[in-house]
């Protein structure tokens, strides 16, 4: 396994921690249990966001622009929804 793969696989685990720590935290029951899932969701987030970075310096992970037309296209159906 070369260092991408591992890094891709390091970046989507982080993406799983951090969707277990947000339902953590909408599922708290008291305030200190839904405090330490907040603080430990904000840390995964942090790494994520550093495993990102580290990937787009490295030229392997670059998302592509949306195209105009297509963020238009969705502002007007959910404008139209509401």
């Amino acid at each position: 396994m070369d260092d991408r793969n591992l890094m891709e696989n390091i970046l989507m685990l982080e993406k799983g921690v951090c969707d277990l720590y947000l339902h953590g935290t909408i599922e708290s029951s008291t305030c200190d249990v839904k405090r330490t899932f907040s603080s430990s969701l904000n840390s995964s987030l942090n790494m994520e966001s550093q495993i990102y970075d580290q990937m787009k310096s490295r030229g392997w992970y670059s998302p592509e622009k949306a195209e105009q037309q297509k963020l238009n296209s969705v502002k007007m159906k959910f404008s139209s929804q509401q």
